[in-house]
């Protein structure tokens, strides 16, 4: 066996075509069971599609690059479970275009973030970070509620996600203009979007008006708010 292994090594183009042969087996058999199944992201009980302003306040978070220092992904270990909460689970992200996992955390992670402050906190914060936590090194957007949000075309932005998997359905579509609407408005009757759209958070900023700090507190509000760790075992949260 070694004097085989021995005439491999001091014959390259050997040893390279053998190597090739190996990582191709390898690769074979790692890529072609992929093909065999739907998805491989399991399903899991509570996860759906962001509402309408939602979706805006993601568009807003990424234009803004807050993925450049705040990560969406809690590693199963225990002194970021103890930070954080529960580890994150793949299908929480199975309606990003792109994920927002992200790879630095010169802030913190926000994976959890929705529903740990207030709406009001998180104006106050986006207005002046440093004022709400003096050694933040977080910009301030403060400008953000003064951008009116431009939702013209948010059907078609709901019709362009379907497009690539995204489950919304013609009714999500055909009401995505009130929904929006109806998010950004604490007076507004939300029975339609709470049926649509399961633990949306109301926020109203600036009565009259939805501003894009609107939607970005509504998309904040929504992070990991989704699935119920406290009463759900591992089992159930898959089925």
């Amino acid at each position: 066996m070694f004097l085989r292994q021995d005439f491999i090594e001091r014959h390259a183009i050997l040893l390279l075509v053998l190597t090739l042969a190996t990582v191709a087996v390898g690769g074979i058999v790692e890529i072609v069971p992929l093909f065999t199944i739907e998805t491989t992201v399991e399903p899991v009980k509570g996860v759906r599609p962001y509402s309408p302003l939602e979706l805006m306040g993601r568009d807003i978070y990424v234009r803004e690059g807050c993925y450049l220092c705040h990560s969406q992904q809690v590693r199963a270990l225990r002194d970021e479970v103890e930070r954080y909460g529960h580890y994150s689970l793949a299908a929480e992200s199975m309606y990003d275009h792109p994920f927002q996992w992200g790879s630095k955390r010169i802030g913190p992670d926000l994976a959890r973030v929705g529903g740990k402050y207030s709406n009001d906190w998180h104006y106050a914060h986006l207005e002046n970070p440093q004022a709400m936590v003096p050694e933040s090194l977080m910009p301030h957007y403060a400008f953000l509620q003064q951008n009116a949000l431009v939702y013209d075309d948010i059907a078609a932005h709901l019709r362009a996600n379907r497009a690539v998997g995204v489950p919304y359905t013609d009714a999500d579509i055909t009401n995505a203009r009130a929904d929006l609407e109806a998010q950004a408005d604490a007076q507004a009757d939300t029975a339609g979007l709470l049926k649509r759209y399961p633990k949306a958070v109301s926020v109203a900023g600036a009565p009259g008006r939805v501003t894009e700090m609107d939607a970005l507190v509504a998309y904040l509000q929504v992070l990991g708010t989704m699935v119920n760790f406290a009463d759900t075992s591992e089992e159930q949260l898959r089925q």
